[in-house]
């Protein structure tokens, strides 16, 4: 599709509007049917204007780390062999999560983790946990004496994903179909494999890249600890010490990193936004409702039937417009009481939470990624650009809140209708 300046200057009606009956809507070829259901969704499939506002998840990126999660050096004696309860002490605290907000939630990041799971063929956490809660007790029987190191650990699995969203292509004939393309979106994951616990000496042959390898290098192999003679039970390890406090280093950063991206400091207000000529409503197809901005600050957008005391609250302004690989950015100004449409910022992490109106400011929360028909059809899906999230309501009902989802409705309710007014 080609793009220039003009055609951005002539604002998304124009955009939309484009290439109509002389394009036509061409019909797919036979090799990229849209998927079924249960079927996996691949780039460059077909897909229909009720997958608008919708997303999946596409792994992009994967790497798998051998991590001892629990750690115990013990000295086992002549006369101390047999069963022994040791008590490890915690190395290393994963958790599963997805995205920014250190946490699973949402059918988007499920569907994210049983694809890193498919593609390297191990079975993986999906449902949020942390191994710090794991029991840190081994019962290990125990045949001969020496220096032992007894551990937890699993598999860390950690990525980089992106999102496959719904957008119109335009076709080597020049004519348009709606395709999944890789959208803007990308974040990245943890996770990892079930906790497997076990109990090595120095002398033992292990696995290059195994997880009893890395135990084995915790333990002080060749030092005065491994070589000396030791009352049975347990001994330090200079190593694991070592490592456990670069973890709690590296984890206080990441906290502090985690809590700087979350904060919720008001946005710096722009000086003016370049906003496009014409407002539009956003309005759920072939019906009378529409998105409705709030009168009141701590209220949000909600489906509301345009009248003539509407008050300009269901009339939207397209601001600071961008394109790239043919999917708008922008923000949505209300012309009613002239804040930016937004998540707010201290519940942006959470599924579901609500759309509503702040001061307009240079905020990601702020900015929505817009998914087109083909030309001729105003239907579109949005997407807010910092959570990854698409817009959409649980029901058709009069003063139901927009809300965002991370994989969107999958009963097509995230398609709405962009209406020049």
């Amino acid at each position: 599709m080609r793009r220039t300046k003009t055609r951005l200057g002539r604002g998304l009606g124009a955009l939309i509007a484009t290439a109509t009956a002389a394009a036509g809507l061409a019909a797919a070829p036979a090799a990229a049917a849209p998927a079924a259901s249960g079927q996996t969704v691949l780039p460059g499939q077909t897909c229909t204007a009720a997958d608008l506002g919708k997303r999946h998840p596409v792994v992009k990126t994967t790497e798998v780390t051998p991590t001892i999660t629990h750690f115990k050096g013990w000295y086992v004696t002549q006369g101390s062999t047999g069963s022994h309860t040791v008590t490890t002490s915690t190395q290393t605290t994963i958790s599963v999560s997805v995205g920014l907000n250190g946490t699973v939630q949402g059918s988007f990041a499920v569907e994210a983790l049983a694809s890193v799971g498919a593609s390297l063929g191990l079975n993986v956490q999906v449902n949020y946990s942390s191994t710090s809660s794991e029991s840190n007790s081994i019962t290990w029987n125990f045949f001969e004496p020496g220096y032992y190191g007894l551990y937890k650990g699993t598999k860390k699995v950690t990525g980089t994903y992106g999102s496959l969203n719904c957008n119109r292509v335009q076709q080597n004939d020049g004519s348009w179909a709606l395709k999944w393309i890789e959208g803007a979106d990308t974040g990245s994951y943890t996770t990892y494999t079930a906790l497997e616990e076990g109990a090595v000496r120095c002398e033992d042959k292990v696995p290059a890249n195994s997880i009893m390898r890395k135990a084995q290098d915790l333990l002080d192999c060749g030092s005065a600890t491994a070589t000396a003679k030791h009352p049975a039970g347990p001994v330090p390890s200079a190593k694991a010490d070592a490592a456990k406090a670069r973890h709690e280093a590296e984890k206080a950063a990441k906290a502090e990193k985690v809590v700087k991206a979350t904060g919720s400091p008001a946005p710096a207000t722009r000086a003016a936004l370049s906003c496009q000529a014409g407002a539009y409503r956003i309005d759920v197809p072939g019906k009378p409702l529409n998105w409705s901005a709030p009168l009141l600050a701590n209220d949000g957008i909600r489906l509301r039937e345009s009248t003539i005391f509407s008050a300009h609250l269901d009339n939207w302004l397209l601001c600071n417009v961008t394109e790239r690989n043919g999917v708008i950015e922008a923000s949505l100004k209300n012309w009613g009481n002239g804040g930016c449409a937004t998540i707010p910022a201290n519940i942006a992490n959470q599924e579901q939470a609500y759309l509503t109106t702040a001061n307009c400011g240079e905020d990601d929360l702020q900015r929505f990624y817009i998914y087109r028909d083909v030309p001729g059809s105003s239907k579109i899906g949005m997407q807010n650009k910092y959570t990854g999230s698409m817009m959409g309501h649980d029901r058709y009902a009069d003063g139901e809140l927009i809300r965002q989802y991370s994989s969107g409705r999958q009963d097509g309710t995230g398609t709405y209708t962009l209406t020049g007014v």
